[in-house]
């Protein structure tokens, strides 16, 4: 269940992901300086418009933003890009190389 501490440090991972601030990031989508940074610290909640822009800022959907499984949707979307690109061959070398990172991690 997404809370609001959670959706608030949902933003900050993913913004600090995008290695930027969040004053820039609050300029960037033409608020005052300290809007994500009010955000992040639960004194404010963005409005429907506002988070939309936040998710297209941060380059995922609302539905990567609310995926917490997902730790990293930006990378996973360039991946699943690139991946596409790959013949047959290749594609199973990774995914086999995935499988195989993902067992000793467990």
């Amino acid at each position: 269940m997404m809370t609001k501490d959670k959706f608030a440090l949902r933003i900050s991972k993913l913004r600090l992901q995008k290695n930027v601030s969040a004053r820039k990031m609050s300029l960037s989508l033409g608020q005052n300086e300290s809007y994500i940074s009010r955000i992040e610290n639960n004194y404010s909640y963005p409005t429907m418009q506002s988070f939309l822009y936040i998710c297209e800022y941060l380059d995922i959907t609302p539905a990567n933003f609310f995926d917490l499984d997902n730790e990293c949707p930006t990378e996973n979307k360039k991946l699943l890009e690139e991946f596409k690109r790959l013949d047959y061959k290749q594609a199973k070398l990774i995914l086999d190389l995935l499988k195989e990172i993902n067992k000793s991690r467990r």
